[in-house]
């Protein structure tokens, strides 16, 4: 899908499901439709109507009735193309199943893989269900190729804050007209009123924190191994992981840590930031610094320059956050304790949680298969833009760059090309290979 750009859906039905906070599926229609694409949506709750509540069907029905009613949509309006935001929210946990017994293509929206200026746009699904190749060997192929710059999308905390308050509005007065419907978190007036919340605490641990950054980027520096926790209703946990909360991961984290860590080394806790509005570990954390005996060891934080404790962080554990990728782009040793693409040899620490704390300074990244598959993930699966907020320079009305170039072979890293170069057996430039799979495999 978006090797093709936009293109790809030109003379196509295409379905819309659910979409993110906001307009981006109305303006999303906009695109397929100048396109030559016939769209389709289907509204699922009032926040649903509100940003798309011309040219659409809402279904009212219960749950349970829900596959047999999008299988019936599938076949009578022949639909080509189903497009979602997210795969394991329960409206869409079925549209797999019957959209593959169909042969109808699936498309899965989410927050980029790459951050902070893509989308992610999947065929199949995302995150483990995703079909990227979990073969290191096969991101090779990729390394002597960079991505174009892309385009700075910059903060997009007020316009998610706006669509969230009108969202979570709509969604509770109009509940009545969907009595039947299960969303993925509380659907109610007042998840509108947190993201206010949200705000102060940003610039108030902002404050509160400046110590604890500089010590991390000093005295702590290569000492302290990063744990970036995901939002408390993330399907991702669910789905993609052994744990039932983030509560859990925490926990299993933590005694980890106090049983195996070298006693010269800190455990630093980053809350997220689109979670800080609902959430507060502070508790959890000061009950297991003290059940552990880990008193100035264990670091709770909100507001992080990310890149910058990358560079300083020993190791970072992850369940499947994207972090994860950043954290290998940085030379960081990464450990994943669910279930994520970048899970891969030569990539990720491979050995157990309790053998990281003492052997992640010697476990090296492959950087010539970090860089080819972040290549692969940007030329395959990311849109450079966002879901809350238009680009103005994109050339879309979603506002989103539905193709650009990648850049010439020759701008990439010398010391990759010239290992690809090396293993050309044709007698080609391995450069030529390489835009050959970039364009059309």
């Amino acid at each position: 899908m978006v090797e093709q750009g936009i293109s790809s859906f030109s003379g196509k039905h295409v379905l819309l499901l659910q979409g993110p906070l906001g307009p981006f599926f109305r303006h999303l229609a906009r695109d397929l439709e100048e396109s030559g694409a016939r769209v389709s949506k289907i509204n699922f709750h009032g926040g649903d109507w509100l940003f798309y509540p011309k040219r659409s069907v809402s279904y009212r029905g219960r749950m349970e009735d829900w596959p047999n009613y999008l299988a019936q949509v599938l076949v009578e309006q022949k639909i080509d193309a189903v497009l979602m935001y997210g795969d394991c929210r329960p409206v869409h946990l079925c549209v797999r199943e019957q959209a593959e017994r169909l042969g109808v293509e699936i498309g899965v929206f989410e927050a980029g893989y790459v951050r902070p200026d893509y989308i992610t746009l999947e065929r199949s699904g995302i995150n483990d269900y995703s079909k990227v190749p979990r073969s290191a060997d096969f991101y090779q192929n990729f390394a002597g190729i960079k991505p174009a710059k892309p385009l700075p999308v910059g903060n997009v905390f007020w316009h998610a804050a706006l669509w969230a308050i009108l969202y979570y509005v709509a969604s509770s007065f109009l509940r009545p007209l969907f009595p039947h419907y299960q969303h993925h978190r509380r659907l109610a007036i007042r998840e509108a009123f947190p993201w206010v919340r949200g705000l102060w605490r940003k610039y108030y641990y902002h404050v509160k924190e400046r110590a604890v950054r500089r010590g991390l980027e000093k005295e702590c520096s290569g000492r302290f191994f990063l744990v970036p926790l995901q939002v408390h209703y993330d399907s991702q946990m669910r789905m993609h992981s052994n744990f039932a909360s983030v509560d859990d991961f925490v926990r299993y984290v933590v005694s980890n840590f106090a049983k195996n860590a070298p006693s010269e080394t800190y455990l630093v806790i980053k809350h997220h930031p689109m979670d800080r509005a609902y959430c507060d570990y502070t508790r959890l954390c000061e009950q297991l610094e003290e059940n552990y005996s880990l008193k100035g060891r264990l670091f709770y934080v909100h507001d992080l320059h990310l890149p910058t404790v990358l560079d300083h962080a020993a190791g970072v554990v992850v369940v499947n956050s994207t972090v994860g990728l950043s954290a290998l782009l940085h030379g960081a040793a990464v450990k994943v304790c669910g279930r994520a693409i970048y899970d891969l040899p030569g990539m990720s620490f491979s050995g157990l949680l309790s053998e990281f704390w003492t052997k992640a300074q010697d476990h090296k990244p492959n950087r010539r298969v970090i860089y080819g598959f972040h290549s692969y993930l940007i030329s395959r699966t990311q849109l450079n833009g966002s879901v809350y907020k238009r680009l103005p320079m994109a050339g879309s009305y979603s506002g989103v760059v539905w193709k650009y170039p990648l850049e010439c072979p020759q701008q990439a890293r010398p010391n990759v090309a010239q290992e690809a170069s090396s293993k050309e057996k044709s007698g080609r430039r391995a450069t030529d290979k390489v835009h050959t799979l970039v364009t059309n495999s």
